[in-house]
């Protein structure tokens, strides 16, 4: 068996797949102060009551955009499990797609993942949109090529930042909404949750509709990240949501690379 582990700014998932198919996730905060033996002791007893031992994990793959995180998550895999991670960072690892930017050193590993996970799982060309800590909007290619991409806020980061700089705004919760919700509010809660979820959707149907109109009218989003759920269904266009695309794509990538 495999164990995928995708870390993000704000959440780290752990899932078990046995080939293509996953048995077990599991998500924890994004916590650099977190020691490897803390991640090994919360991961194997989570294991034990799905009833997967430790023996049974034959592999590790590892995509993370937290510096801080990697380390511990690869020493994890060492103390944990006996084993040698692969990382998506790695400069052996072949991820099998053509990274066409100016700087292929740049590109974000989730997001090549996500790129890897779309041409084996989805019809091409497409854009994947990935609801995180950042937004992200990335062209896929025909043939699989990661093409490039949008980085815009998050809607938590937006959130956050908003509660911050006003002194009298309250800090409001990321929530599923009302899909009926008038844009107008009438009090300063409702005119908050109006702007956030609307914005948010304004923005993201902005974006895609400058990217489609830029290379393919019919082009299909595929959405994935933690807040998908709560904006896909009021998205125009055509869309589906993948929640677990990031961890699809590592399980293709280590099947390309294991020896």
């Amino acid at each position: 068996m495999l164990l995928a582990i995708d870390c993000g700014n704000t959440n780290v998932v752990f899932a078990i797949y046995d080939g293509d198919e996953q048995r077990a996730s599991w998500r924890i905060s994004s916590d650099s102060r977190r020691s490897t033996d803390e991640y090994v002791v919360w991961l194997t007893q989570l294991m034990a009551l799905k009833d997967i031992k430790v023996g049974d994990i034959t592999g590790v793959m590892i995509a993370s955009v937290v510096p801080d995180i990697q380390p511990k998550l690869v020493a994890l895999a060492h103390r944990g499990f006996d084993l040698v991670p692969l990382c998506v960072d790695d400069p052996d690892v072949d991820l099998g797609i053509a990274i066409n930017i100016d700087r292929p050193e740049q590109a974000g590993a989730d997001r090549l993942v996500n790129a890897v996970a779309a041409a084996a799982w989805h019809n091409l060309p497409a854009i994947v949109i990935d609801f995180g800590t950042a937004t992200t909007l990335d062209l896929i290619g025909p043939k699989g090529a990661y093409e490039g991409g949008v980085i815009a806020p998050g809607v938590n980061l937006s959130i956050e930042a908003l509660y911050m700089a006003a002194a009298r705004l309250p800090r409001i919760a990321v929530k599923p909404w009302r899909t009926d919700m008038p844009v107008l509010g009438t009090d300063t809660i409702s005119a908050m949750q109006s702007g956030v979820f609307w914005g948010y959707v304004g923005m993201v149907e902005g974006l895609l509709a400058r990217l489609r109109q830029g290379y393919g009218a019919d082009l299909p989003a595929i959405a994935t990240g933690g807040l998908a759920p709560l904006f896909a269904d009021h998205i125009n266009g055509p869309l589906i949501v993948d929640a677990d695309l990031t961890l699809k794509g590592l399980v293709r990538i280590h099947a390309q690379n294991k020896i």
